[in-house]
C-alpha cells in the first residue's frame, strides 16, 4: 500500500482540546495544509473520531484516526472499526497512545487490523524496552513518547536524548524497516533538529500546536526546521 505519507513529516494529534473541537479541527487541519504546502514538509492530523470526516471532506491533506479497535464486521458496538476509519478517508491510525494504552498483544492485533484495512500505522510506545518489543509487529513507525514529559514543554530529544537515540538503535536492530518519530514535549524548532539529528524520522506533536497562542506560528517553525 502506498500512502501520501514524506518522511521526514510532522504528526499532529489533536487528542479532545477544547480548541481541536469541530470547526476549530477544520481550522487546525487548514493551517496544517498551509504550512505543509508553503515549506513542503509533509503535515498529518489526528483528530477526534466526530471530525474525522468534516476534516477529511475540507483539508486534503493525511488524516489519522486517533485509535481503532482490533475487530472486524460485526458484534461489536461502540468499536472503532478499522474499515469504517479507512472507508472515512483516513490514511492512518496511532495506536497505544499513552492515554489510550494497550497490552503488547492487542497491539500485534490491532497493527494486524490496521494493515488489514490499509491504515498506515503509527505505534505509540513509552520506553525503549517497549519498542524493542513491538518492532516484530512491523509497524510503518514506532514513536517514543516517555508519559512524563507529555504535555510538560519538556522536550525528550533534548531532556533524554538517549532515549530517541536509543529507541531508533535497538528498534532498528529489530526491524531494520521500522521508522521512529519521537514525541512528548515538542515545542520548538530546535526540539526539531534535535529529533531529527537523534535519527527520529519525524515528529508527533500536540499541545504545543494545538493549544499554542498562535498554532499557525507555531507549526511554521516545527517545519522550517525539518525543511532545512
Amino acid at each position: 500500500m502506498t500512502t501520501p505519507i514524506e518522511y521526514p513529516f510532522i504528526l499532529v494529534n489533536l487528542k479532545t482540546y477544547e480548541e481541536s473541537l469541530g470547526p476549530k479541527a477544520v481550522a487546525l487541519a487548514s493551517i496544517a495544509r498551509e504550512i505543509s504546502q508553503q515549506t513542503g514538509v509533509c503535515i498529518a492530523v489526528a483528530p477526534q473520531t466526530v471530525d474525522l470526516s468534516p476534516v477529511i471532506k475540507a483539508v486534503k491533506i493525511p488524516v489519522f484516526a486517533q485509535h481503532i479497535d482490533p475487530v472486524g464486521y460485526g458484534r461489536f458496538t461502540g468499536h472503532v472499526l478499522p474499515e469504517a476509519i479507512a472507508g472515512a478517508g483516513c490514511v492512518g491510525t496511532l495506536i497505544n497512545h499513552s492515554e489510550r494504552r494497550l497490552p503488547l498483544e492487542a497491539i500485534e492485533a490491532t497493527v494486524k487490523r490496521a494493515k488489514e484495512a490499509g491504515l498506515f500505522q503509527v505505534v505509540c510506545v513509552d520506553s525503549v524496552e517497549t519498542g524493542r518489543s513491538v518492532a516484530p509487529y512491523s509497524p510503518d513507525v514506532i514513536a517514543i513518547e516517555p508519559p512524563e514529559l507529555i504535555g510538560s514543554g519538556i522536550p525528550v530529544s533534548k531532556a533524554r536524548p538517549e532515549v530517541v537515540s536509543g529507541s531508533v538503535d535497538e528498534c532498528r536492530k529489530v526491524n531494520p524497516d521500522v521508522n521512529v518519530l519521537c514525541g512528548a514535549g515538542i515545542t520548538s524548532g530546535e526540539d526539531v533538529s534535535a529529533a531529527l539529528r537523534l535519527g527520529s524520522a519525524g515528529v508527533l506533536v500536540a499541545s504545543g500546536v494545538v493549544k499554542a497562542a498562535d498554532p499557525r506560528a507555531k507549526l511554521l517553525d516545527l517545519a522550517q526546521a525539518m525543511s532545512e
